[in-house]
């Protein structure tokens, strides 16, 4: 099973890549993550976001496997305790399935990818920076698996 955060974005804060990195390296061989940066949409006048948003849409859908289970990070969607995600995470392990997470630009993800998109994920109620959302998603699967190896780093 292969994992990629495919993510709107090129150029994160220094801070960012090495957050991801440092999380990913944790994983080892146990979790292969990869991370496939998008160039973003350009931005400019009226219909700026809208037509960033399109463009933005076009390359991750490019950018998608036919066999990859999508999930899109959507403020709208599904929220996750940490032990629901360690479960998810484990029968989609146990599947085979590699997965995609699609990280949208500053302005979200075109409607087209969220269709396609198998689940829908929200990190909290909250807006995160789409930067950060890298972030946290690779912490996050870092925790999830740590949790199913029966490895210390997750409290309740």
């Amino acid at each position: 099973m292969r994992v990629r955060l495919v993510a709107v974005g090129t150029r994160p804060p220094g801070w960012v890549r090495a957050a991801c990195e440092d999380y990913i390296t944790r994983l080892g061989s146990r979790l292969a993550v990869t991370v496939t940066e998008l160039s973003p949409g350009k931005r400019s006048g009226a219909a700026g976001a809208e037509r960033a948003i399109a463009q933005e849409g076009e390359r991750v859908l490019a950018a998608l496997r036919r066999a990859e289970f999508v999930v899109a990070l959507d403020e709208r969607g599904s929220e996750f305790s940490t032990r629901e995600l360690a479960a998810w995470l484990k029968t989609r392990m146990q599947q085979g399935e590699d997965l995609a997470f699609v990280i949208g630009g500053p302005d979200g993800l075109a409607a087209e990818v969220l269709a396609r998109s198998n689940l829908r994920w929200s990190l909290s109620r909250l807006t995160l920076p789409h930067a950060l959302v890298r972030v946290v998603v690779a912490e996050q699967l870092y925790r999830a698996h740590s949790l199913l190896a029966g490895h210390p780093y997750h409290r309740d």
